[in-house]
């Protein structure tokens, strides 16, 4: 018991820093993430556009390979959007904490 005591003081006494801005307020890593998280967005919505069409083309033209890719794309660019959406709210509260 008194290792375990022990241990857990030893623990305790370890530091524990705040968060600090790496760039030290500099605004061009912002801008750069917020066309980073534009783009991610722009490309998910053109590939779930393009997918549509891919899918009614092979379902027009018979030819269940391609509408079959067309799902595959769509669900895909789906997936890009969630994830997009979950992580621009995680890094600007990241970005926020820093600050």
């Amino acid at each position: 018991m008194s290792l375990m005591t022990h241990v857990l003081g030893i623990l305790q006494d370890i530091p524990n820093p705040a968060p600090v801005d790496p760039t030290g307020g500099s605004k061009g890593i912002e801008l750069l993430l917020s066309y980073v998280k534009w783009g991610a967005l722009i490309v998910c919505g053109l590939v779930a556009l393009a997918s549509g069409g891919y899918m009614a083309w092979g379902s027009m033209s018979d030819r269940p390979d391609a509408a079959h890719k067309g799902k595959r794309a769509f669900l895909l660019a789906m997936i890009g959007v969630i994830a997009s959406a979950i992580a621009i709210p995680m890094v600007n509260t990241v970005f926020g904490a820093a600050s």
